[in-house]
C-alpha cells in the first residue's frame, strides 16, 4: 500500500533572492524542483504538495502600490493576492512536475486546489501583527503610506528598510482536506495550501469571508498533514540539515532527535524566528497530533536515504 507524504516547499525553491522574478526563471526553478520532488513518487509515496509565497506576493503587492500610484488602480485585498498567487504559481509546479512525469514516464493527474483555511478573527495574533509582507519602503514611506491605509509598518530587524507588518493567526480547519486526501491516496499529485492558504473567518453564521492576514506556511501544512492522516511531513528548506550554534565556530548539524529535544532547542533560541524556528514549530504539531516522523532538509536530499534531519516523538 502507497504512503501518503505532504511536502512543504519554500516560497523560495521557485523564486530566489535576487533572481529577478520573471516566469521563464520561476519555471526553471520549479522544474529543478520537481525532479527532486519525483524521487518520492518513486519511492512508493502518494504526495500533497504545498508551497510557500512570499517573494510572489511580495511582487504582487509591489505590482498593486505602483499600479494604485500610477492609475489610481484600487488595491487588492492581502487574501485575494494570496489566492491570485496559489492560482499562478501552482500552474507553474503543475506544469513542471508534468514535464518530468513524462520524461520519466509516469502517469499522473496533477491537481491545484485554491485552498482556504480557516481562522479565529479573535486570534490573539491580530492584535500584534508581526508578520512583515511585500516590498521594503524607506521610514518616509512608510509613514506616508501608514497614514494613507492605515496599515502597520515596521523596521526590518537587519535595516533593510521598513515593511508592512499583517497577522499570522493559528490555522484551525483546511477546507476541501477531504477530497484532497481522496485524490492523493488514488494516485495523484495534489498542490493545495499554497502560502498558507488563503486566510477566511465567520463573519456571520454560514458566511465566509477573506481577512488581511497571512498564515505561517509550514504550520498551515503540518494542520493538513495531520488532518489528511499523512504517512510522513517533509519541510524543504535551504540547508540539507537542521543546525544548533548556526553560524558559529560550534555549529553542529543535526541527523536525529526527538520532540523534546527540538522544544529544548526552541526555549534555548536555538533557531531563528525568521527561519527555522517556525519548521520546527510546525514539525512539533504534526509529530504530537500523528506519531509520525518530520524531515526538515534541502529539496536535493528528497528520497536519500539517512537526508536531512528526522525529527521523531521519542
Amino acid at each position: 500500500m502507497s504512503k501518503l507524504a505532504v511536502v512543504a516547499l519554500g516560497g523560495n525553491a521557485i523564486l530566489r533572492a535576487g533572481q529577478e522574478g520573471t516566469i521563464d526563471v520561476q519555471e526553471k526553478n520549479a522544474y529543478a524542483a520537481s525532479l527532486n520532488l519525483i524521487k518520492l513518487t518513486q519511492r512508493g509515496y502518494n504526495m500533497v504538495l504545498t508551497h510557500g509565497n512570499g517573494p510572489q506576493v511580495g511582487n504582487i503587492l509591489l505590482a498593486n502600490t505602483a499600479g494604485k500610484k500610477q492609475f489610481g488602480i484600487p488595491d487588492m485585498p492581502l487574501d485575494i493576492s494570496v489566492a491570485y498567487s496559489q492560482g499562478f504559481i501552482g500552474y507553474i509546479l503543475e506544469q513542471q512536475l508534468r514535464n518530468v512525469l513524462m520524461n520519466e514516464d509516469l502517469d499522473r493527474d496533477i491537481i491545484s486546489i485554491i485552498t482556504q483555511v480557516l481562522v479565529n478573527k479573535d486570534d490573539e495574533a491580530f492584535k500584534n501583527p508581526t508578520k512583515p509582507i511585500g516590498p521594503y519602503f524607506t521610514e518616509e514611506e512608510a509613514k506616508t503610506f501608514a497614514k494613507e491605509t492605515d496599515n502597520i509598518f515596521k523596521e526590518d530587524s537587519a535595516g533593510r528598510g521598513w515593511r508592512k507588518v499583517v497577522a499570522s493567526p493559528t490555522p484551525l480547519v483546511i477546507f476541501n482536506r477531504v477530497s484532497i486526501e481522496k485524490i492523493a491516496r488514488e494516485g495523484h499529485i495534489v498542490i493545495a495550501v499554497g502560502g498558507g492558504g488563503v486566510p477566511c473567518y465567520y463573519v456571520a453564521e454560514n458566511k465566509l469571508q477573506g481577512i488581511d492576514a497571512v498564515i505561517d506556511k509550514d504550520l498551515a501544512s503540518a494542520l493538513l498533514a495531520q488532518q489528511i492522516r499523512a504517512d510522513k511531513f517533509f519541510i524543504l528548506t535551504d540547508v540539507p540539515k537542521v543546525c544548533i550554534e548556526f553560524n558559529t565556530p560550534q555549529e553542529k548539524t543535526i541527523d536525529r532527535m526527538n520532540i523534546a529535544q527540538a522544544k529544548k532547542y526552541l526555549d534555548e533560541g536555538q533557531f531563528g524566528e525568521g527561519s527555522m524556528a517556525p519548521k520546527i514549530r510546525a514539525a512539533i504539531h504534526f509529530i504530537e497530533r500523528s506519531g509520525k516522523d518530520t524531515i526538515v532538509t534541502d529539496t536535493k536530499l528528497l528520497g536519500v536515504d539517512n537526508g536531512g534531519t528526522r525529527i521523531t516523538i521519542v
